[in-house]
């Protein structure tokens, strides 16, 4: 079945906050014109899908879905249905220019969950996928005392307190397409799921484009070979305007009094 989004207004200015600062340095979206056709990604991919096959972005009006789930068309053919104008697919094509091994791996997860189960059943394995392809956040870290204080929600201690090493042992790197989506109209709530990925000192010092393909390199061996995304239970919550450098009001302490918004831990009584 054919997917369709009304097309949206062409708003740079909507990709002007710190969150969107790795797509203005590796791909100039600010000084696009207007939305970019799908064959503008081609100079930027080097994916090649679990088939062998290279990934290509065509209009999703003139992909034929035949019987095929989204996911089957990209394994089988290396197409990626783009609808036009849409700020989802136009953000799902940076990911693929950024993760290309992870997006395939993913890509083939989803269509062997789907052969073996069918499309009737989400298995706790395909939400997963799901929900970091959609949500995910990169957490970047070279001190683990980052997972501890993002898992028990020591906010003002991760945000605040240790505000200046952000950028030093800790990074965020966006996966989730959806985020950057709803990051064009950001709102109190938004929230997304990190995924913390170790990364040495040295690679911090590196260009961004050889942190991302470090990145690439360390999720793809995570999901293979570590299978961390069998279920949700090393996805944690993250309030993505709390991120230092990815929303202005942030830079003001008080921000982060919300706590409807930066909510304490559910403890789990036994």
């Amino acid at each position: 079945m054919k997917r369709f989004t009304p097309p949206e207004q062409w708003q740079v200015s909507s990709l002007q906050t710190g969150a969107f600062s790795h797509l203005r340095e590796l791909f100039k979206v600010d000084e696009l014109t207007n939305w970019p056709a799908p064959q503008w990604f081609s100079p930027f991919l080097k994916a090649i899908n679990a088939n062998n096959i290279a990934i290509s972005f065509e209009d999703d009006a003139k992909v034929d879905f035949g019987d095929r789930y989204y996911e089957q068309v990209i394994f089988e053919t290396g197409v990626v249905p783009t609808r036009a104008e849409n700020w989802h697919d136009l953000f799902g094509g940076f990911i693929w220019c950024l993760f290309p091994k992870t997006k395939a791996l993913i890509n083939q997860r989803h269509v062997q969950d789907i052969a073996q189960y069918g499309l009737q059943k989400r298995t706790k394995h395909r939400n997963a996928l799901t929900l970091f392809d959609e949500c995910g956040v990169v957490l970047a870290i070279s001190d683990t005392k980052w997972i501890e204080l993002l898992r028990e929600h020591q906010w003002k201690a991760a945000f605040v307190d240790n505000k200046n090493e952000w950028g030093k042992t800790i990074k965020p790197f966006m996966f989730g397409h959806a985020n950057y989506e709803m990051l064009t109209k950001p709102y109190i709530g938004l929230t997304g799921k990190a995924l913390f990925v170790s990364m040495p000192d040295e690679i911090f010092c590196k260009d961004l484009v050889t942190q991302y393909q470090y990145l690439d390199q360390a999720l793809y061996e995570m999901i293979n070979t570590d299978n961390c995304l069998a279920d949700n239970k090393q996805l944690s919550p993250l309030p993505l305007l709390g991120v230092p450098g990815w929303h202005d009001e942030n830079q003001d302490a008080s921000f982060y009094d919300n706590t409807d918004y930066f909510r304490a831990k559910r403890r789990i009584r036994t």
